[in-house]
């Protein structure tokens, strides 16, 4: 858990399902940028056609590299965008997202579902931002 951003859940808010109201970040902070990840491969192939748990698992696989790239975790990030194409599927991506993100101080979240994806096959897609201490 970082120690420099301070995740806050106001108790004169609803209630969340793992996830934070805010993230307060220092100004010295460096922000990441995390383009929307699809269940595709170095290649470019799709992982999991037709398996949503196999395609969520690649999409959070795909943060964590890009995270890795930009010399940081999951524990930095402050913000996820998560698209889904059934929210049926809901549980399975809260399982998913929990083995990654840190519990006691998650980030903040937005979950929306969408009709498609670029590729019909793809069934998620998520976007993250993250800080690192500058």
């Amino acid at each position: 858990m970082s120690s420099f951003i301070d995740f806050r859940t106001p108790k004169t808010l609803p209630p969340t399902a793992s996830y934070s109201h805010t993230a307060i970040v220092p100004a010295s902070a460096k922000t990441i940028f995390i383009s929307g990840q699809v269940p595709m491969d170095v290649t470019g192939a799709l992982i999991g056609e037709g398996d949503f748990k196999r395609q969520a698992e690649k999409v959070f696989e795909n943060i964590e590299i890009a995270l890795a790239d930009a010399g940081t975790t999951f524990d930095n990030v402050v913000k996820l965008g998560m698209y889904l194409t059934d929210m049926s599927n809901l549980g399975t991506l809260r399982e998913i997202r929990d083995r990654f993100i840190q519990l006691k101080a998650p980030p903040t979240s937005t979950l929306v579902q969408v009709t498609a994806f670029f590729n019909p096959a793809i069934l998620f897609e998520m976007d993250a931002i993250a800080v690192i201490d500058g």
